[in-house]
């Protein structure tokens, strides 16, 4: 439900930038007050992002003080906060830090449900689980462009999408603690207690209990400096990470998802723009179901190497066809008016089995707890930075380069993207954290 809140967070972005948009073949009366400039979209975008970025810096601060359920908890204060202050917004200001409000528990919860996640998953499940909250972040994107095409209003709209912050707060107080948190706080009979509710009545917990205490031992006992960080085997797997991260935002996906109802009504679709906005979320929300079945079976690099492939073809498909729209727009609107829609379809699903999920999984699966913290933190804010940019800079870029411009660059960075999985990224399937430290030459215990 937390990740439902943040996907409609994001999703809130495409109908309500489309509602802001001014339409010069109507007059300007708008039932909701005002309308923005393409400036003014950009900032109300990316100011989700701002708060993301705000959110990150704060998560590494509340894991270890409030723990994972507290700042979880935690995070849904300003996400209801800002949903209000959206729904009574009077002017761009107001938008603005409202949309930062919400980007605080998108930043917080980006952070901390991974964390969560890992430190309660056997391994053998630990990918597929690992999916679920990227699952539900397009479940929750969907669930805006329903309810978007629905609702007249955007001022409605916030009212929809805040009901999921209300549910989710009320179903996190029943969850556990995570027993890695537990065990560090010295809390070991409610650590044991967290880790049999996980594991089920009836399992040996003992030998599980016996290596998370030795990890915690083992982490404490040497703490890591900013001098450590240039060790080669953490200096290695931070880099992909932190290039995995910067990868998966500059393929123009948040810059797509945030205004798909622009792209499509610029596209000139004979589908209506919110039919085709949903079509596209039915998509995402498939293919990354499909990824938990896959992330535990294909693996990690395999599914990489191929999200950033397809997504390189069907972007640079998608500038081609603006581009024909540029010499003749009758004719591209005739005769290649589907192919926007094909286009999103294929590169939203190429993003979902693999650049969607799996860096967020890596990030989990790199790092020893006393190096996961800093590399986590680091990794989210270079994420929610990335996202700002692009999602701030989409519009001025396409002035500048025109629409087709825009796609050809963001496919050439898939393209790139792609060749760095096949030469770098280390496959993390079925592997311990020793066996992941150890293929950059690590030791295979910390001493």
């Amino acid at each position: 439900m937390g990740a439902m809140a943040v996907g409609a967070a994001i999703g809130y972005s495409s109908p309500a930038s489309a509602a802001f948009r001014y339409d010069n073949t109507t007059n300007n009366n708008s039932t909701d007050g005002f309308y923005l400039s393409k400036e003014e979209r950009g900032w109300f975008a990316g100011s989700l992002s701002i708060g993301a970025l705000l959110g990150c810096v704060l998560a590494g601060f509340c894991i270890n003080s409030l723990g994972r359920k507290g700042t979880m908890l935690a995070s849904v204060v300003p996400l209801l906060g800002g949903w209000i202050l959206i729904g009574l917004a009077q002017n761009l200001s107001m938008l603005i830090i409202g949309r930062i409000l919400c980007g605080l528990c998108t930043g917080i919860s980006s952070l901390v449900v991974p964390t969560y996640t890992t430190e309660y998953a056997s391994k053998d499940i630990r990918g597929a689980l690992g999916t679920g909250f990227q699952l539900f972040i397009t479940v929750g994107i969907l669930y805006a462009y329903v309810f978007g095409s629905v609702v007249s209003s955007w001022r409605w709209l916030t009212l929809v999408c805040g009901a999921l912050g209300l549910v989710f707060l009320l179903m996190a107080a029943f969850l556990k603690e995570s027993p890695h948190f537990l065990l560090s706080k010295g809390k070991e009979m409610q650590a044991r207690q967290s880790m049999q509710y996980f594991r089920g009545k009836s399992y040996d917990i003992e030998q599980e209990m016996q290596e998370l205490k030795q990890s915690l031992k083992d982490s404490s006992d040497v703490k890591v400096t900013l001098k450590d960080l240039s060790t080669p085997y953490i200096l290695k797997p931070l880099l992909i990470t932190l290039a995995l991260m910067v990868f998966q935002q500059l393929s123009g996906t948040n810059a797509v998802i945030y205004n798909l109802n622009i792209i499509f009504e610029d596209s000139g679709s004979t589908l209506s723009d919110d039919m085709s906005s949903i079509i596209v979320g039915v998509v995402q929300v498939l293919a990354t179901a499909a990824s938990t079945l896959l992330i535990d079976r294909a693996g990690r690099k395999l599914l990489l190497s191929i999200s950033a492939g397809v997504m390189a073809i069907s972007i640079i498909c998608l500038g081609v066809f603006f581009y024909m729209k540029s010499e003749d727009e009758q004719w591209a609107g005739t005769n290649l008016g589907w192919v926007p829609l094909v286009c999103l379809m294929v590169f939203i699903t190429a993003f979902s089995i693999g650049y969607g999920p799996i860096p967020w999984i890596m990030m989990g699966e790199l790092f020893y707890p006393n190096v996961k913290e800093a590399a986590g933190s680091l990794a989210t804010t270079i994420n929610w930075t990335c996202v700002f940019i692009v999602t701030f800079t989409f519009e001025p870029l396409q002035d500048a380069i025109h629409d087709y411009g825009a796609y050809f660059l963001f496919g050439s960075i898939s393209a790139l993207n792609f060749i760095f999985c096949l030469a770098f990224v280390p496959e993390t399937k079925g592997k311990t954290l020793q066996e992941t430290t150890a293929h950059f030459g690590g030791p295979s215990v910390l001493k």
